[in-house]
């Protein structure tokens, strides 16, 4: 049997000549990245544990999540990474440049075949390129600039062939909240997932960039798109040299394949709270908005900024509603001023920032505030994600046709009047809603007991764990205290956790973006381990590497826990049994890497 997409990439970075899923294999990680988010804690794990750079030509740091400087935190983190980076001779792609991953692409160093981890959880957004790109915590970017190698696990792999003829009026980001309606958050977890098609072949960069973003969101571990020719004459141009593009095997093999008709993908729009939880664009019509925004690493490219001009031109943004644009990259940014674009938005009323993250970051462009309603093109609408308002996703062409109706439209239905504020015309809906080996193994207990905080729930992700209002923290001992202040029910639980509790949760804890804190903040409690049905791929590889002990089982239910009852895990035979009510169950028992990382205390 040949090999599918990932696992090629995975074997030419790797010892093997071969490799299968489910197996650990160290890999050689082209490309090391830190972001201002988070790069200040690779810098304080690179000093602390005394490690080298293998390689500063491969090492880069990207500040995009305040690329205005205009917060003193981050500004903080970012001169501590600028004076690493100058110490080091490591790059640095400064506020002035844009968001990371789309600047790997930019310029040339992201591309077929090759290997890229950063702590962004978007990193997966290269697999537009056919690269494997993977976000991971601060541990493992310290380790990978260390020893230009990782452990990764080969995911296994499915197929879904997108067959017939695209509609009219049917954008990249309608095709991936159709396949976030039909897969969810969590049926496709821990997946490589590979798209082909007749229609697939003839995508853009720009658009294979805005549905491999959102493999996160589907629980993927990468979105992968075998380039076209254009695009690998894109990748030759922007990297000054000819590349080999990286197929899968004619006789690869597939955990699954999924046949979908792109025929009957229809305009879609995420309802607040679950971007996976997607309707008909008609089904919200009506709903008055406050504020719309086009940008972030899913829709910031210039094909959607061309979208947004030719609807907007000649009209203006509906009076109470501020539209906010944020470019991607500045390249994209300065293209916008060249053809003129840049004139039609602010004489419609929009309002421009340089390049970067924006919404998707705390305090920057496109953050809303209590009872805001947004429109967005961004990939995420967790609870606070993006403020403490709603917010709707939906592509390029609804956001503006929204900002130009005041409500929620379908791009082809702009009425001739906006509705507004206070004229009662406005239809208010409630629309749904390696190791590191310089320690020596410590003695620590596989067998635990401790008091359960039962919490059932599917979908916790990092921002109801930690918020991204506190990333710039980096002491772990002021973490602990904002642990689940922003999950609806559990605001008081860093209050009321004991040392010694242990969390149970169900499907996909964890899911949403890279930050370490959401694993430390745990620790800094005296959490001792959470066991949940499945957990978001990078927190996993957060938490083994933390050494913080985290249990997988699928059969949660049977032990009919509630809070306070006592539980017992076992990390070696994976059993889990409810002292209080005598009842046990199987899980994963932890795999010899995951045991070796908590018997030394972590990667350090």
């Amino acid at each position: 049997m040949g090999m599918t997409l990932i696992e090629k990439i995975l074997a030419n970075h790797s010892k093997e000549s071969v490799v299968k899923p489910g197996e650990i294999v160290d890999i050689e990680i082209d490309i090391r990245a830190a972001r201002d988010f988070g790069g200040a804690n690779v810098v304080k794990n690179m000093q602390e544990y005394n490690l080298t750079i293998a390689d500063p030509k491969k090492t880069f740091f990207t500040f995009d999540c305040n690329p205005t400087g205009s917060d003193q935190k981050y500004a903080v983190n970012q001169q501590i990474c600028r004076l690493f980076a100058r110490d080091n001779g490591v790059k640095v792609f400064d506020i002035n440049v844009g968001i990371g991953t789309h600047t790997l692409i930019e310029q040339g160093l992201a591309y077929s075949g090759i290997t890229a981890v950063t702590t962004d959880s978007h990193a997966n957004i290269l697999g537009a390129v056919g690269a494997f790109g993977q976000g991971m915590g601060d541990k493992d970017i310290a380790v990978a600039i260390h020893k230009g190698k990782l452990w990764f696990k080969v995911p296994k792999s499915v197929k879904i062939n997108l067959n017939g003829k695209r509609p009219e009026g049917i954008f990249a980001k309608d095709i991936v909240l159709g396949l976030l309606n039909r897969f969810g958050a969590n049926s496709l977890l821990g997946y490589a997932v590979e798209i082909y098609g007749e229609e697939v072949d003839h995508l853009t960069l720009d658009e294979r960039i805005t549905i491999s973003s959102m493999a996160t969101e589907m629980g993927c571990i990468i979105i992968l798109f075998t380039p076209n020719e254009a695009i690998m004459e894109y990748a030759e141009y922007r990297s000054g040299k000819k590349i080999d593009v990286v197929r899968a095997d004619f006789d690869a093999e597939y955990d699954q394949v999924f046949e979908m008709d792109i025929e009957k993908f229809v305009p879609r729009v995420s309802l607040p709270g679950e971007p996976h939880n997607t309707v008909p664009v008609g089904k919200a019509k009506g709903v008055k908005i406050d504020s719309a925004f086009i940008g972030s690493c899913t829709n910031g490219r210039m094909e959607d900024f061309r979208i947004v001009a030719n609807i907007l031109k000649g009209k203006k943004v509906a009076p109470g509603v501020v539209f906010k644009i944020v470019p991607a990259t500045d390249e994209i940014w300065k293209e916008c001023l060249k053809e003129g674009l840049l004139n039609i938005f602010k004489e419609a009323g929009a309002l421009v920032s340089n390049a970067g993250c924006a919404g998707c970051a705390a305090g920057q462009v496109g953050q809303n505030g209590v009872g805001e309603v947004t429109i967005s093109t961004g990939n995420r609408n967790f609870p606070g994600k993006q403020g403490k308002g709603l917010v709707y996703l939906a592509s390029p062409a609804t956001v503006t046709a929204s900002a130009i109706a005041g409500c929620i439209v379908p791009h082809n239905e702009i009425p001739e009047l906006p509705v507004t504020f206070g004229t009662g015309k406005a239809k208010l809906k409630e629309v749904g809603t390696m190791l590191h080996s310089g320690h020596k193994t410590i003695d620590k207990p596989k067998r635990i007991e401790g008091r359960v905080w039962y919490i059932p729930m599917d979908n916790i992700d990092t921002d109801m764990i930690f918020h991204n209002r506190y990333l710039s923290i980096t002491e772990m001992e002021e973490m602990g205290q904002y642990t689940f202040d922003n999950l609806m029910g559990y605001e008081e639980f860093a209050r009321k956790a004991m040392p010694g509790d242990i969390v149970i949760a169900h499907k996909n804890f964890g899911s949403g973006s890279s930050r370490q804190q959401a694993v430390d903040c745990f620790k800094a409690l005296g959490i001792q381990a959470i066991v949940a049905e499945s957990y978001g791929a990078i927190y996993e590889r957060n938490a083994i590497n933390a050494a913080f002990p985290i249990m997988t089982c699928d059969t949660i239910l049977k032990l009919n826990l509630k809070d306070g009852d006592t539980i017992r895990l076992d990390f070696e035979t994976g059993k889990i049994t409810n002292i209080s009510k005598n009842i046990s169950v199987i899980g994963e028992r932890f795999s010899e890497v995951q045991l070796e990382i908590y018997q030394n205390g972590g990667l350090f």
